[in-house]
């Protein structure tokens, strides 16, 4: 199996930075997209950036220009570096990768890690 584990959560205060990293393990033969999710308390989880294996990224419009996700294809690690944290950043992050797990077999099986809590004061 495949076990996705976030690390660098943490509280700060608005207009500081945290940076975000989590590392795919297990029987892994290739990782495809590879992405971090958030959800705040009462509201739905929702993507926050994306990144595939070629590099191409995605953000949700209200972290475009504060946050950078990036991958390292040969540790399947991917982060994310948030800057400029404004106190609506706060929530549950988790990260998620899409995994081939089988040679010879394309399908791709999504993942999920357990969450890493941020936390931005005013």
């Amino acid at each position: 199996q495949v076990r996705l584990v976030e690390s660098g959560g943490g509280s700060v205060q608005a207009g500081g930075s945290l940076r975000l990293s989590c590392a795919a393990s297990g029987t892994i033969i290739s990782v495809d997209n590879m992405g971090w999710y958030r959800q705040a308390p009462g509201k739905q989880r929702e993507l926050v950036a994306s990144i595939d294996s070629a590099g191409n990224t995605n953000y949700v419009d209200s972290v475009k220009g504060r946050f950078t996700i990036s991958r390292d294809n040969a540790k399947n690690t991917v982060d994310l570096q948030m800057n400029s944290l404004k106190p609506e950043d706060t929530a549950d992050y988790y990260c998620s990768a899409a995994v081939q797990i089988k040679y010879r077999d394309p399908h791709l099986v999504g993942y999920w890690g357990r969450g890493t809590q941020v936390t931005v004061a005013s």
